[in-house]
């Protein structure tokens, strides 16, 4: 089955992202939120995004408008019952998310592939609840999705070979390379990236190391683009600290996986990294301060 029609529920920071380059490969999209403003600030971002390119020439201005032209918003979830693949990027909460896939099971047409871009939870959960496990997927997809190139496709024991395969196909399609993964804890990368983020906190809470110390070595030492407590502040303590305590609560023996106590005192404070202006680093809007 080519995948023509996408659906995508939530069109918050990740499910824009989706939604834009889904558009830009040639799909119609349709995406979903459930109040009026949310919707019109998401397909704000889109527009935004799609002039940045023009701007920097990255594509012209009639690839940007017939893109934009693909997009449809909506408030209601059966106008999605027709698309060939549908993608789920709500709130990180499992109760939430099953619900809509209760929802979706009964609305879509029988070869509608389901796909979630959740981070951390099972995605056979998620299937079960659709009442079509053969259908689901994950679809890791990552921040900015626009930029980023990388996208985790996740099968279950349940999901059908063929419907693996043509959510690969989708992946390659929007311009991502998709990797392979089972249904396990935090797939591939989340699975070694946030015990590394915890780690590196605990080390500043036993006083091996400062929290700028660490970011400078793990840059230095390592290659890498960032340090874990800048990667943190742009993923947000909240969402972190969301992750490692569903973790924590499937698999309490794993010391890896225990959120670190600095990290639950600055959520508690509301200090959530860049959104708020103030994590493990101040900041003004997308820069530190």
């Amino acid at each position: 089955m080519a995948i023509k029609k996408v659906g995508i529920v939530g069109c918050g920071l990740m499910g824009h992202g989706i939604a834009q380059v889904a558009a830009q490969a040639g799909m119609d999209v349709v995406v979903r939120e459930t109040e009026q403003g949310a919707l019109d600030k998401g397909l704000g971002r889109v527009s935004k995004s799609l002039a940045k390119l023009v701007e920097k020439e990255k594509i012209d201005q009639a690839s940007a408008d017939a893109a934009a032209a693909r997009l449809t918003g909506t408030l209601e979830l059966a106008d999605l019952a027709d698309c060939d693949l549908v993608v789920e990027a709500i709130i990180e909460d499992l109760a939430i998310k099953k619900a809509l896939y209760a929802e979706l099971g009964k609305i879509c047409k029988p070869e509608t592939i389901l796909a979630s871009n959740t981070s951390s939870f099972p995605v056979a959960e998620m299937g079960a609840a659709s009442g079509r496990p053969e259908r689901m997927v994950g679809l890791h997809f990552f921040n900015p999705v626009q930029l980023m190139k990388l996208v985790e496709v996740v099968r279950t024991p349940d999901t059908a070979d063929d419907v693996f395969a043509e959510a690969r196909s989708f992946g390659e399609a929007v311009g991502k390379v998709p990797v392979g993964a089972s249904d396990t804890p935090g797939f591939i990368v989340n699975r070694l990236l946030v015990p590394y983020m915890a780690e590196a906190m605990r080390m500043v809470e036993r006083g091996d190391a400062t929290v700028e110390d660490v970011d400078t070595a793990m840059k230095l030492g390592c290659g890498y683009p960032m340090g874990p407590f800048t990667l943190t502040d742009y993923v947000g303590l909240d969402t972190t600290l969301s992750i490692l305590q569903g973790w924590h609560e499937r698999y309490p023996d794993d010391a890896l996986l225990t959120p670190p106590k600095i990290l639950e005192e600055k959520v508690a404070a509301g200090k959530l990294g860049r959104k708020t202006g103030e994590g493990f680093y101040d900041w003004k809007g997308d820069k530190r301060a």
